[in-house]
């Protein structure tokens, strides 16, 4: 047994109305890569805010000993001052700024009245060359791609003199390629000494890199499981995180039947909003049938987000030309308005961001894209609106004590439904999905396909987009491949395996 660098003893920490933690205990020795897993709501981000200082000491009971020392931390510089440094799933970059501007945001280097410009940019590219990044540290932020800003933030980290890096969801918006890289590199970061403590939802990730794991399961610490002394799988980390055995990711589909085409799209051509000589997608065709769920898979970059967005009352792109036609008529959708009216819905891969309302309750979420169906004569009945929350929160079970909730408050499958929930009330006949379980556990990822199975059972047409190939094969029924922009093959869902969609990118001689 190594030197233990982290002890957190007995940590409780109370919400309104929620035990988020209860006498939670982890332990995490020198030199180690250490995993933290568990579901949605689980209790994992609330014990790491606990560590760095987010919820300050005296905001919970119990003790953390980091380094032989008890340490009663009151905002995150404290916990940094001791070498305890976090990267959030949301990165916390600023696009206009430099990559040498970021790294040193708040941690300037120079005078106190003059940033020392060549000392930033030149300890800026140290730490890039560690992470084994190649831009210059005054290229801008917005000009590089997400698995190169994940790469700034650990370098960011590393300029911070990072004992015990902490990485939370580090690969959620990756692909699988960057993802690889980065876990590469943590691999890498572990034999030069460094600790870490990842938290990920993508448990092939946790049997590739950790040394332990620990499952948090409702604010509770269930077991610790040693990857060197125990045969661990991905099988055996689900059983520990929900209490059961999983046997079937993908629910089945059944007494599903595939009408007539409900969408197609023909030559549809997008270029980019800002540099309009840009084409993001390149004469694209498509259709989806009722009873259909039609999925879109591709690299980072291939341009399915855009295409989605295009679709969706031309909510992304200029210049755009081709034929859109739902329930076999031509139609123009000029903005997100028509396309509702149309019985359209694109479902956002940024639910934070893009798809609710933080701050407001589920309630408000809920009927945001429908509030004619709340109101009379332009006034929303507060009465209705919660009717209809509550009766999406019994229908896709999400876990809340009460409509009034803030969605803020939510774990991230929740959130999830909430977003369903707001499109499903707008009653589509077809709907996008675009990552439609981004950053959640095993099993909300149950519940989300089979809500989607049920939506296609009604007759409805789904297209999902997804960066996890498992996901689109096992539950598609038809599968374009995209890349740089084309779709570059169709397959139905018996003849798709993971080798065959990626030979096919790669054959398209536009492959990364």
């Amino acid at each position: 047994m190594g030197k233990v660098l982290l002890e957190m003893k007995n940590i409780t920490k109370t919400f309104p109305g929620v035990k988020a933690l209860d006498n939670v205990n982890f332990q995490v020795e020198e030199g180690e890569i250490h995993a933290l897993v568990g579901e949605n709501g689980a209790g994992k981000s609330t014990l790491m805010n606990v560590l760095s200082g987010i919820y300050p000491y005296g905001s919970y009971e119990g003790d953390i000993v980091y380094n032989g020392e008890v340490c009663q931390f009151q905002k995150i510089t404290d916990s940094e001052a001791k070498g305890i440094v976090i990267i959030h799933q949301e990165l916390a970059l600023v696009p206009q700024m430099s990559i040498g501007e970021n790294m040193f945001l708040g941690n300037e280097r120079g005078k106190k009245n003059a940033i020392n410009w060549n000392e930033t940019y030149g300890e800026a590219d140290k730490y890039l060359k560690m992470v084994g990044l190649s831009e210059s540290s005054r290229v801008l932020i917005k000009d590089i791609g997400t698995g190169k800003q994940q790469l700034v933030e650990i370098a960011k980290a590393l300029a911070k003199n990072a004992k015990l890096l902490i990485l939370d969801e580090p690969t959620s918006s990756l692909n699988e390629t960057d993802s690889r890289a980065l876990l590469d590199l943590m691999l890498e970061f572990k034999k030069k000494g460094m600790t870490m403590i990842i938290i990920t939802h993508k448990l092939n990730e946790v049997v590739y890199v950790a040394d332990k794991i620990t499952v948090v399961r409702d604010g509770s610490t269930v077991e610790t499981m040693d990857c060197h002394t125990m045969e661990i799988n991905e099988d055996r980390i689900i059983r520990g995180m929900v209490g059961r055995e999983i046997t079937d990711r993908f629910p089945k589909r059944s007494n599903v039947e595939i009408g007539e085409v409900n969408m197609e799209v023909t030559d549809w051509t997008v270029y980019h909003p800002v540099y309009a000589e840009r084409k993001v997608v390149d004469s694209v065709s498509m259709n989806v049938r009722k009873g259909e769920v039609v999925g879109i898979y591709g690299l980072m970059g291939a341009g399915r987000t855009e295409l989605a967005m295009s679709i969706f009352g031309k909510s992304y792109g200029t210049g755009i030309t081709g034929t859109l036609k739902l329930g076999g008529k031509e139609v123009t959708l000029k903005n997100p308005r028509e396309a509702i009216d149309a019985k359209l819905a694109y479902v956002t891969e940024d639910r934070k961001g893009n798809g609710l309302v933080l701050s407001n309750p589920i309630r408000v979420n809920t009927s945001l894209a429908n509030m004619k169906g709340v109101s009379d004569r332009g006034i929303i009945d507060m009465d209705k609106e919660y009717q209809v929350a509550v009766e999406y929160k019994e229908k896709l079970k999400t876990k809340t004590p009460s409509v009034e909730q803030s969605v803020g408050n939510l774990s991230g499958g929740n959130q999830q439904k909430v977003l369903l929930a707001k499109w499903m009330f707008t009653d589509p006949d077809i709907l996008i999905l675009d990552e439609p379980t981004r950053g959640i556990d095993v099993g909300a990822k149950y519940e989300i396909y089979c809500i989607i199975n049920d939506l296609v059972k009604a007759g409805k047409s789904v297209v999902m987009i997804s960066s996890e190939l498992p996901e689109v094969i096992g539950m598609s029924d038809r599968i374009y491949i995209m890349n740089e922009g084309k779709f570059v093959g169709e397959m139905k869902s018996e003849e798709a395996t993971q080798e065959n969609i990626m030979a096919c990118i790669l054959q398209s001689g536009r492959g990364e």
